[in-house]
């Protein structure tokens, strides 16, 4: 018996500490969910934290103007399901909970707060579902503005999901605050960042990452455009991959430049100029640490994996899958 599967307009509200992101698709079970719509507003919330963590009034208003543009997309595309996340970083501030609070009144509906251990799980699902069975056991790397989540694993369930509070926006704001800093600085960022991240490196096991290593962020795939190449794949997409050696090359002399004149660089967007250095850090650390030459950048990220674990879910529910 066939069974024709009707579509979904499905809308991923993701709010992050660096953007609100929303991606419209017309979701189908065992379809390829390709974007209808997509918005993006960056935000930046590690530019409005107290000392004490907690976000501005100034903070908090500008990420529900973000949530409101994002919500108008959503009627203009008449969706029918609202998956709406938000990461860790935002629930883990001293007035998170408020926060989140008003971000539901704002919806009419709950938001799933993710813990590092959910996004890296929903995340590596996606770049399993992207590279297929074929692709073996994946090291999953994404570097996000407030944590750094690494997952590993040879099935859609990831055998090891870890997360460190080392996001591209915290190193930024911690040790470069202007986006910038001299060659001493930037050793010195990296020594904090490698303790930062040791726990997470610990939980990896030692093997050869070599052929399977990828990045799903978009500062991966900027620093990949900066300072790496592309992988002509016979019969496959081509692939974006940032080089160790490259990468090392460009960070002095990318922090020694003033954030506004890199997005003149390629892969450089304004919205990430100011913390690529702090992005670039993390990726070379978590390289180091793994013995990792380059890292393939995966088109699917978070948002997909959202998609992917909620169509699975609906299949189960609705057809007994």
């Amino acid at each position: 018996m066939n069974i024709k599967l009707k579509a979904t307009r499905l809308g991923v509200l993701d709010i992050g500490s660096n953007t609100v992101h929303m991606l419209i698709v017309d979701a189908v079970l065992g379809a390829r969910p390709e974007p209808e719509a997509s918005c993006k507003t960056t935000v930046r919330l590690m530019d409005y934290t107290k000392d004490d963590g907690s976000i501005r009034k100034s903070g908090v208003e500008a990420l529900l103007a973000a949530v409101d543009e994002a919500m108008r997309l959503a009627e203009q595309y008449k969706i029918s399901q609202l998956l709406a996340l938000a990461t860790s970083a935002i629930h883990e501030a001293p007035n998170g909970n408020r926060i989140i609070h008003r971000i539901e009144e704002a919806i009419g509906q709950r938001v799933t707060v993710l813990s590092g251990d959910d996004e890296a799980r929903l995340t590596f699902l996606a770049a399993r579902r992207w590279y297929g069975w074929d692709a073996g056991r994946l090291l999953v790397i994404d570097i996000g503005g407030g944590s750094l989540e690494v997952a590993l694993g040879d099935d859609e369930e990831p055998a090891i999901a870890a997360s460190s509070r080392a996001g591209a926006g915290v190193v930024t704001r911690d040790f470069l605050p202007g986006g910038m800093g001299s060659a001493k600085d930037v050793a010195a960022a990296r020594k904090k960042v490698r303790k930062m991240i040791a726990p997470v490196v610990d939980a990896v096991p030692r093997e050869d990452f070599s052929s399977h290593a990828v990045g799903t962020s978009k500062a991966i795939r900027s620093l990949a455009r900066l300072a790496g190449s592309v992988l002509h794949q016979s019969g496959r997409e081509d692939a974006l991959v940032v080089q160790h050696s490259q990468l090392e090359d460009w960070l002095p002399r990318l922090a020694a430049i003033e954030p506004a004149q890199r997005a003149a660089l390629p892969g450089i967007t304004q919205d990430r100029a100011k913390t690529i250095v702090g992005a670039g850090i993390v990726a070379v650390e978590v390289m180091d640490a793994l013995g990792i030459e380059e890292i393939e950048v995966c088109p699917w990220a978070l948002r997909e994996g959202a998609i992917l674990r909620w169509l699975d879910q609906y299949g189960r529910t609705r057809f007994g899958f």
